[in-house]
């Protein structure tokens, strides 16, 4: 084969007038892996490892999984990213961390399901020779051993932070090679559930001898009067055996992959096995600053040449941005910014810690449109891919280290930490550790954590950073030398902390903690759950509202991160088994959001928000009082019952409203007024569930057998409303170019499987909801997913894969691209639409309408009310005896360009729907339309295939 694992397209450019192609590639090692258990108490079941001299012969390691010539024909086959606790069933123990862990059968009292050996077979084309090579980890839960064709590489034993090995000498070219590695999981790093295994991508990577070492760019922008200055620095090491003259050329490139600035050269003779840091800055005229709302990020392109020949080239994703943290709070871009941040661990339902790429994106929009503009990497090194997501969607990150500890081990951690991810525009500050209250007021810890400034002095002295502080009003010892004090909870004493020193920003690192259940009505301790309002919170915590407003209504908080974003495995504060996840976070483990989200996004964001709380399904409660609460940052809400006014009550800034509500089936409704806007919202009592409804999150994902997407499953009434109680058991099925990889519905005392790897996949909704993640095959096609429950109508939709190699021919005309005014970013609102079809018969019946009693024209009065678009159904051939149809001559072309006209005339968007069938047909009482009489079955097909396949 030509290239090290496929074949790989690149983009080149034009250098020194000779378009040259990258010397460097950086495949995904991910795919055709082999799994097995081993066993942390047994060597016999740990196939011989501890009994065979696996480390007194270099190269030598028989009878053992290190061996080459292991026989692994009965290992699992699977690809990576995979955690293995998320597939282990639940085990009730009593120990603490079992508990904290998520009861998965994890660590030290678990040997036969702590140890996890994987082994991946492959090939590299002599082509090759002469390259080095080498294999990156990004994060492997924990201790993990690496071993090539027999060859001991080493050990990272860190659960977060990666690891690489050089290779070059090991690899046997146009023969078999067998990467092993054994990760040991026996110990914990945290408190928290960590999964276990090669959870992270494996990255193979070749480049010349002399070449830019691992995260060897270094990338940041200095700022004066009507300057703007990239500054990069360029770490090149030459391995080979002779001096070799380099020249580095570094571009600036937009997104669009024009040059907007060219560094001036840097050049210097490297001997062998030198190091050498080339140091250039570049001013670039007029930049499009990174920010939240519109996170920019442009290219630099690092080249090196020896001679003229281009031998290394890396390109960096950067955005242009001033960060400054004051007394008086945050400023990016000399614009004050309130931190409006959550904490995060990195599990999700039905993936464990092991996401898809795309689920690190689907996670930080869901935080967006909440209002969040920052996340704290609790408690730990993220993952790159959450940090790309991060960088492009405008997320603020507080990056953060495991552990408070200055010993070798975890300095060099901080070390590989720092270097990776100094040149992230999106991270803003460092975390130096976390609740070390071991040592966190002592001398001891003053000393380490005066070591790890020093440290970041020397790796990145253009940020600062802080230590996450569970203390309240307290000085002495690590707080003495952080240049911005934390708090964790204690929000009372943070005035007071201030008023004693008023030079020391203060940014809440851990903040809130409430504890809901999403959906609940009330606390229930036999099933662990508790109500889903802002009321319960544990006794070093406090609710959203306090900490919010003593936050908001301070300058000298730069703001704060809740805990949590999401709910996560373990820690199932305030209970115990049969809980096996937290209650903390603002949405649940699935995504989907609890009430308090709806408190976050009425003070975080300028949407309009009104968000009515619990629902309305109490059938069981006629006649008692619940408490009803409304979110919302409208000026004043009036709540009506069944049209029966509640009364109306002002809105509390940063606040929220509540009305005793004496429970009867029906309608509740919220009519806000905000600045003379009118905001509308109610809930229903809904009747039984009918239908499955699927909502994908997209329906089109590369076939690279790594992309996935997120399919949300809920059940609708007759009337086409959500069920919001409903727990009916779903069951899955899916064909085509995909896979399912997990399910989860949210449910923290729920111990139903994620991973259905040995029979059908299935789970039951939660309050009205689950959730399926999809991914994608290596193969191009058509994924069709089905999901069914008895009694009810199935749900169903189609996904298409579309080839990498395809996508990438995709092209913009020119025609097309916006220029001007017209390319700046600016806000999108929501589509609020009405499907209309049938006007022009309801007229034409003599039907008039009405604004309150002000007679008017139809689409005058929705838009009127905030409708922007309108929906046009052009049929076929109207009035067709059965089904749903209009009558005869309505719903025709011409009834439908003059609705149309009618439509752009009142400045309103237009959605227009073509039904090749004659009408809108009930489920089961369809025929063949009128054009498609007399066509064969075979005919039939093929258009059904075109329809299908466009």
């Amino acid at each position: 084969m030509k290239s090290l694992l496929g074949l790989i397209t690149f983009v080149c450019i034009l250098t020194a007038s000779v378009a040259q192609k990258s010397p460097r590639t950086h495949e995904k090692f991910d795919q055709n892996w082999k799994f097995a258990f081993g066993h942390a108490a047994q060597p016999e079941k740990d196939f011989n490892y501890g009994i065979e001299t696996v480390y007194s012969k270099s190269g030598g390691a028989q009878n053992t999984a290190i061996d080459p010539r292991f026989n692994d024909s009965l290992w699992r086959n699977l690809d990576l990213p995979h955690d293995w606790a998320v597939e282990l069933p639940f085990v009730n123990d009593e120990a603490f961390n079992v508990m904290a862990h998520g009861y998965k059968p994890v660590g030290g009292k678990f040997p036969a399901t702590s140890i996890g050996w994987y082994r991946k077979h492959f090939t590299i084309d002599s082509t090759y020779a002469g390259k080095r090579l080498s294999i990156t980890f990004d994060g492997i839960f924990r201790d993990a051993k690496c071993w090539i064709n027999g060859f001991y590489l080493g050990n990272n034993e860190s659960g977060y932070v990666g690891t690489s090995f050089d290779i070059t000498d090991f690899v046997q070219f146009d023969k078999d090679n067998v990467i092993v590695v054994r990760v040991d999981a026996t110990q914990y790093e945290g408190w928290f559930y960590e999964g276990a295994g090669i959870y992270r991508h494996v990255w193979l990577d070749s480049y010349e001898n002399a070449h830019i070492v691992q995260d060897g760019i270094f990338a940041y922008t200095s700022f004066a009067k009507n300057n703007t200055t990239i500054q990069i620095e360029t770490n090149v090491v030459n391995e080979s055996s002779k001096n070799e003259n380099l020249r580095i050329e570094t571009r600036i490139l937009a997104r669009g992959g024009n040059v907007v600035a060219l560094a001036k050269n840097a050049a210097g003779d490297l001997a062998p096995e030198q190091q050498n840091i080339f140091k250039q800055q570049v001013e670039v005229k007029n930049p499009r600053r990174w920010n939240t709302d519109d996170p920019y990020l442009y290219r630099i392109q690092v080249s090196v040449y020896s001679g003229n020949k281009l031998v290394d080239q890396q390109i960096l994703r950067y955005g242009i941005r001033k960060i400054e943290v004051k007394t008086n709070g945050l400023f990016l871009n000399d614009k004050k910014v309130k931190i409006q941040g959550v904490n995060c661990h990195q599990d999700h339902a039905g993936v464990g810690s092991a996401l898809p790429d795309y689920l690190q994106y689907y996670r930080i929009r869901l935080l967006k449109n909440m209002g969040v503009n920052a996340y704290r990497t609790s408690h730990h090194a993220p993952t790159p891919e959450l940090l790309d997501a991060c960088d492009s969607l405008g997320m603020l990150v507080m990056d953060e280290q495991r552990l408070l500890n200055s010993g070798k081990e975890y300095m060099d951690q901080f070390h590989r930490l720092v270097k990776r991810d100094r040149s992230r525009t999106s991270v803003f500050m460092w975390c130096i550790g976390n609740e070390e209250g071991w040592i966190h007021t002592t001398d001891t810890g003053k000393k380490i954590a005066q070591t790890f400034g020093q440290k970041l002095q020397i790796l990145d002295p253009t940020r600062t950073y802080t230590y996450a502080a569970d203390v309240p009003n307290v000085y002495k010892g690590v707080n003495e030398v952080m240049p911005v004090r934390s708090f964790n909870y204690r929000q009372f004493a943070v005035a007071d902390y201030h008023k004693d020193h008023p030079d020391q920003p203060i940014i809440g690192t851990e903040m809130g903690s409430t504890v809901t259940t999403r959906g609940e009505l009330a606390k229930d301790t036999i099933l662990g759950y508790v109500p889903d309002q802002d009321i319960t919170a544990p006794w070093w915590a406090s609710t959203a509202e306090t900490w919010w407003k003593l936050a908001a209504e301070n300058d000298f908080w730069l703001g704060g991160f809740i805990w949590t974003g999401f709910d996560y495995r373990g820690e199932p504060t305030p209970f115990e088994w049969p809980n096996i996840n937290s209650h903390f976070g603002i949405m649940d483990m699935c995504g989907f959001p609890k009430n308090l989200y709806y408190y976050y996004q009425s003070w975080w964001t300028d949407k309009d928000v009104l968000h009515i709380s619990p629902h309305w399904n109490h059938k069981d409660k006629r006649g008692e009082n619940i408490e009803v609460w409304v979110n919302s940052n409208a000026d004043d809400v009036e709540l009506f019952l069944n049209g029966k006014s509640l009364g109306k009550k002002i809105m509390p800034r940063n606040g929220h409203l509540t009305w005793m509500v004496t429970y009867e089936p029906g309608t509740l409704e919220a009519v806000a007024n905000k600045k003379g806007k009118v905001l509308k919202e109610k809930i229903e009592t809904t009747d039984t569930p009918t239908e499955v409804v699927l909502t994908p999150y997209k329906t089109t994902m590369l076939a690279d057998g790594s992309d996935a997407t997120v399919i949300n499953v809920s059940v609708v009434d007759r009337m086409g409303r959500t069920v919001p109680n409903a727990n009916q058991q779903i069951n899955f099925e899916i064909s085509g170019a995909g896979k399912i990889i997990g399910v989860g519905n949210g449910d923290p005392s729920s111990h139903e499987p994620d991973k259905c790897t040995g029979g059908a996949w299935k789970r039951n909704l939660f309050n009205g909801y689950c959730q399926v993640i999809v991914q994608s095959t290596s193969t191009s096609g058509i994924i069709k997913f089905d999901a069914t429950s008895p009694n009810l109508w199935k749900g169903s939709t189609d996904i298409i894969t579309v080839a990498p190699a395809e996508v990438a021919k995709i092209t913009i005309d020119p025609a097309y691209i916006l220029k001007g005014n017209e390319a700046l970013p600016r806000k999108v609102d929501k589509m609020i639409g009405a499907d209309i079809s049938h006007l022009p018969e309801l007229e034409a019946s003599g039907i008039t309408f009405k604004d309150g009693e002000k007679p008017g024209d139809a689409i005058e009065i929705l838009k009127h009310h905030g409708f922007n678009y309108v929906r046009l159904r052009l049929f076929n051939d109207p009035a067709r005896e059965g089904g749903y149809s209009p009558d005869k001559g309505f719903c025709d072309l011409v009834h439908t360009v003059e609705m149309a006209k009618r439509v752009k005339k009142a400045g309103m968007g237009l959605l227009l729907d073509f039904h090749y069938s004659d009408y809108w047909a009930d489920p089961g009482k369809q025929y063949k339309p009128k054009a498609w009489e007399g066509l064969s079955f075979t005919a039939l097909k093929k258009l059904y295939m075109i329809i299908r396949n466009p």
